[in-house]
């Protein structure tokens, strides 16, 4: 059975992100985790969540489909693990946060900054990264 909630803090909140790997942009509200912080990672336009001080904003997606959690599983960079958060207003979700072994960077992850520099290109390669995962799949 697939986790009823996901907490998105990344290149996920943003519906494009969403729509080239899924298909849709599934029902969504703003959420906030306490105690975690939306990193930098060297050498990766995407983010990372980490234990901190702060509270990361991002969104609670929900009604993700079975197929849909296979789809973001399999397109999750092996840094990540999925784990359940608390939110800020007493519900909770899961995400993937960045496991023990990641290489994080000192600085917080701007969704600005991504969105003005990367998200077209980072869009492109999901959609790659998707009819590659797809072909995979019909092999198997």
């Amino acid at each position: 059975m697939a986790p009823e909630a996901l907490f998105v803090y990344g290149s996920l909140q943003f519906p494009e992100v969403l729509f080239a790997l899924i298909d849709r942009v599934p029902d969504h509200e703003p959420a906030a985790a306490e105690g975690w912080r939306v990193a930098t990672l060297p050498g990766r336009v995407y983010p990372g969540l980490v234990p901190g001080d702060t509270t990361a904003q991002g969104y609670l997606l929900t009604g993700l489909t079975s197929d849909e959690w296979r789809v973001l599983d399999a397109f999750e960079d092996p840094v990540y693990e999925l784990v359940r958060v608390d939110l800020g207003d007493g519900r909770h979700g899961w995400t993937y946060a960045c496991n023990d072994g990641a290489d994080v960077g000192p600085d917080d992850w701007s969704a600005d900054d991504f969105e003005a520099q990367h998200l077209p290109a980072y869009v492109e390669r999901c959609a790659a990264w998707r009819r590659r995962y797809e072909t995979s799949e019909q092999v198997s």
